[in-house]
């Protein structure tokens, strides 16, 4: 598994590109704009008309598949159906209703659910300056899922308005104990051992929650589905009561990009631009908790999203976070809603879950990053 950065910290590369230490001190500090032009392998210049105009470009990318959401399905709907169940809706038409009670609730969830998990799997990657953090391999999924199932077995609530509280308190004991076990020793809370402490407590998790689905059949019916990933029948008031956590989380996270520049080059160097490390780790945990807390509420415990779209949105942007993070933003929930129509097509006149389709066309993508020479640059 990869370590904390293996380029020199400052000075030049061998080719001649400058490092993200160079950047830093150049600029005075991890505020300052950080190597634009350190994009090795990935060819693209890494200049800020550039990313605004990749970021553009997303946003419009994302806009259609919005308007794919809605108007793909299995039920047949007209693209004017589509125009007036968004704005006026007809009680007695029911494509305009289909539009209005089914697919305007599942288009939110995929974008609430792409955005939170895009930019929560950014900041874990970034503060455990890790390749392969994510809400899923750190044990944070487990944590809200165990406290979901526990609410549903033993406290005998049903639907999910009843249960987000739950959801986002096991996210914040797993943030916890995988940080608190991971810190043990004089080394700290190093890149391995957070991996490590992860893998442990989500495996410790996920056999409390079987063990409590083995023993009540009603929980397991209500769980199978909920488990896999699904923006399907999600209710208006859960996605409200979501909302503002989401929005809160990802206003933080969006501001961590400085912050995030600095930790990535490991802990003496951040401390060394005069930044507080503590305070950042706690800002980020804060903000991981927020988002995957409301994702797994909203749409179930979706993985492979939050690992793959940080690698991606590198690409674009270099191993700046301030960059990183925004095009998160809008990668993850592109990647949700496309995979979300896929589903609806593949299998008429069902349909399969979008936790599936995610990980199966995420999977070559993915592999083709990993491939990458420059992938654990983080």
């Amino acid at each position: 598994m990869p370590g904390p950065h293996s380029a020199p910290p400052d000075g030049d590369r061998p080719d001649g590109t400058t490092s993200v230490g160079a950047g830093s001190a150049e600029s005075g500090g991890p505020d300052g704009p950080l190597a634009p032009s350190s994009g090795r392998g990935t060819g693209a210049p890494h200049r800020p008309p550039a990313l605004v105009g990749g970021l553009l470009l997303l946003a419009v990318v994302l806009v259609l598949l919005v308007w794919a959401s809605l108007a793909v399905g299995s039920g047949s709907v007209g693209m004017a159906d589509v125009v007036r169940g968004v704005f006026s809706p007809d009680p007695h038409n029911k494509g305009q209703l289909i539009v209005q009670e089914v697919r305007i609730p599942r288009t939110a969830a995929g974008l609430l659910a792409g955005v939170a998990l895009g930019l929560a799997g950014t900041v874990m990657q970034g503060v455990a300056r890790n390749p392969l953090a994510d809400p899923g391999i750190l044990g944070v999924n487990s944590g809200a899922s165990a406290a979901v199932v526990l609410a549903m077995s033993v406290l005998g609530l049903s639907a999910p308005s009843q249960y987000i509280w739950f959801g986002f308190a096991g996210a914040l004991v797993a943030s916890v104990l995988v940080y608190g076990i991971g810190a043990l020793g004089r080394e700290g809370a190093t890149p391995l051992k957070l991996a490590l402490s992860g893998a442990a407590t989500s495996a410790v998790l996920m056999s409390l929650t079987t063990a409590m689905l083995l023993g009540d059949d009603k929980t397991f019916d209500q769980y199978r589905f909920w488990q896999v990933g699904s923006l399907s029948g999600r209710e208006a008031p859960v996605l409200w009561q979501a909302l503002p956590f989401i929005v809160v989380g990802a206003v933080f996270a969006l501001a961590l990009g400085p912050k995030l520049n600095a930790l990535s080059l490991g802990d003496d160097l951040a401390r060394g631009l005069g930044q507080r490390v503590g305070p950042a780790r706690l800002a980020s945990a804060g903000a991981v908790v927020l988002l995957c807390g409301a994702a797994t509420v909203v749409a179930g415990p979706i993985g492979f999203v939050g690992l793959v779209i940080p690698h991606a949105a590198r690409i674009f942007t270099g191993p700046d976070y301030r960059w990183i993070l925004p095009y998160s933003a809008l990668l993850a929930p592109s990647l949700l809603l496309a995979a979300d129509i896929v589903g609806r097509v593949i299998a008429r006149p069902g349909e399969v879950q979008v936790g599936i389709v995610t990980a199966a066309i995420g999977a070559i993508p993915f592999i083709v990053l990993v491939r990458r020479r420059d992938m654990a640059e983080l």
